[in-house]
């Protein structure tokens, strides 16, 4: 049962009802009645692992999220952490929750992956990090492509939250695309390049059907928004890394003194 996050869904459910967040669902069939399965995710909002937990549960099955460590650190998160089989991960040393969710994934679960590890500035794809597929090899199961676009208007970086789900009145939609299960191939490699071209797809096949107004900052560049092009992205994680970097140092320096 998991009382825990059998509550977290009803308050999840309720806060998208009583927000007004319209969320389509597509393609629910592909995800797997039963067994583990890697569900590797886009990254475009600090908010869109709840419409794909809710994809995921519209099949009567949990999603179980990695998450960085330091979120151990906020006590309420702490606690859902513990109750909710979400995976730690210590982004310095992550072997301990790999071999945790490769665990879960033989033992039927579902593991959720954001396979760009952080949110893409651009609303493009980034590079893909190879934890997905190493996990689909090393537990032999299936990844599952998901895509969920419109969750960069209700809270993303660099940008106001409108957790309300409504701007200027009107209802913002999300899209949640979930694609076929893949099998991992015979290289890592191949792996990638299959996980990135279905995603690709099933991001472009949400922005089709998505209204995109010319210059919004949720629209990428491709589109005619005025989000930073990829390259502009990279930058600007760039300087983010050195400057957290720079911060951790000082905090170190200052705790041997």
């Amino acid at each position: 049962m998991e009382p825990v996050f059998y509550t977290l869904e009803v308050l999840v459910k309720a806060a998208v009802r009583v927000n007004g967040i319209q969320i389509t669902y597509r393609g629910l069939a592909n995800l797997p009645a039963g067994g583990g399965a890697v569900i590797a995710i886009n990254h475009t909002s600090y908010v869109d692992w709840m419409p794909a937990a809710l994809a995921v549960h519209h099949r009567k099955r949990r999603l179980r999220f990695m998450i960085k460590k330091e979120m151990q650190e906020v006590k309420v998160i702490n606690f859902l952490i513990s109750h909710t089989g979400t995976i730690p991960v210590d982004r310095r040393s992550g072997a301990g929750a790999y071999e945790v969710a490769v665990e879960r994934l033989r033992a039927g679960e579902l593991v959720g992956v954001y396979p760009e590890a952080t949110i893409s500035r651009s609303f493009e794809l980034k590079e893909f990090k190879t934890g997905a597929a190493r996990m689909a090899r090393d537990a032999e199961v299936p990844i599952v492509p998901l895509v969920v676009w419109g969750a960069q208007r209700l809270w993303t970086k660099d940008h106001p939250r409108h957790l309300w789900g409504r701007r200027g009145g009107a209802k913002i939609p999300i899209t949640v695309e979930m694609g076929k299960p893949l099998q991992a191939g015979e290289t890592m490699e191949q792996t990638l390049q299959y996980l990135r071209s279905a995603m690709t797809e099933l991001l472009h096949e949400a922005q089709r059907d998505y209204s995109c107004p010319q210059g919004a900052y949720w629209v990428p560049r491709r589109l005619g928004g005025s989000a930073p092009t990829p390259e502009e992205a990279k930058a600007l994680d760039e300087a983010e890394w050195t400057e957290r970097a720079r911060r951790r140092a000082m905090r170190e320096g200052g705790s041997r003194r």
